[in-house]
């Protein structure tokens, strides 16, 4: 063992796979018996003491390798690293941030909140001043009809002549709503009932006793056999069917206001 701690590798040797090599071999190592020492595949031992690095992937990788197997064989590491040639991984550069002291800062951030109030001044005063004109001229012509135009202080109101009527204004009517249709049977009749869009709303015999209840504004025409047993209400008040009636049948209109009219045969 030299003063390297090599076992029978003698000081100046070229090439560490060559220094590998021989000094498996002094062992009396297999390369099978590497591998299986060291968990390792027999191809790696093989490209570690051909020097094929190419082979074996990122230079950490090979470093990690090479130190595993020198120290397998009792050679010291660091003379096997130099003469494999891979550069050991360099760790990341850090860049320092720039330092901003405090009271630039501030200056900074001032500036900024500067700019955005000048910025919102030259938006908003045009603005007002456009609108300044027409909002006294409006604030002028409004005053209280409690006021006479003595009192006034501005020259503007005393030269208007407000009137005021006391008569009360009249609202305007409503528009009678429609009102619903309700027949009612004391014996079975045979009643026809059209809407306003001219669809079949019902149409067939009804039971004595039975009650048929119609929405305002959906009847425009009705035909009811056997009238003298039918009891119609428009809006809760009875009608008299018998202006309708011809043989006991009766048929007539409803307006839009509920009032019923003779229909046409």
């Amino acid at each position: 063992m030299n003063e390297h701690g090599d076992i029978g590798i003698p000081e100046g040797v070229a090439g560490c796979g060559r220094r590998l090599r021989e000094a498996r071999e002094a062992a009396g190592l297999s390369i099978a018996e590497v591998g299986a020492r060291l968990k390792m595949p027999v191809r790696v031992v093989e490209s570690l003491e051909q020097e094929d690095w190419s082979r074996l992937g990122a230079p950490v990788f090979v470093r990690g390798q090479l130190r595993s197997y020198s120290r397998l064989l009792g050679l010291t590491t660091e003379p096997i690293m130099t003469a494999s040639g891979v550069a050991p991984v360099a760790p990341a550069e850090l860049q320092p941030r720039t330092y901003t002291p405090p009271m630039q800062r501030f200056v900074e951030q001032a500036s900024r909140r500067l700019v955005y109030v000048v910025l919102t001044a030259a938006i908003v005063v045009p603005v007002w001043l456009a609108t300044r004109p027409h909002l006294a001229q409006v604030t002028a012509q409004t005053a209280p009809l409690d006021v006479s135009p003595s009192q006034s202080t501005h020259p503007a109101e005393q030269t208007q002549t407000m009137v005021a009527s006391l008569t009360p204004m009249s609202a305007p009517q409503p528009a009678p709503a429609p009102a619903a249709l309700s027949l009612a049977l004391d014996a079975q009749s045979w009643v026809q009932v059209i809407g306003l869009d001219g669809r079949v709303i019902e149409a067939g015999t009804i039971a004595a006793g039975q009650q048929r209840d119609y929405p305002a504004g959906t009847v425009a025409r009705m035909v009811i056999g056997n009238a003298s047993a039918a009891h119609l209400r428009v809006g809760g008040e009875l009608q008299d069917l018998a202006a309708f009636q011809r043989a006991n049948v009766a048929r007539f209109t409803v307006s839009s206001e509920g009032r019923l009219q003779p229909a046409a045969d």
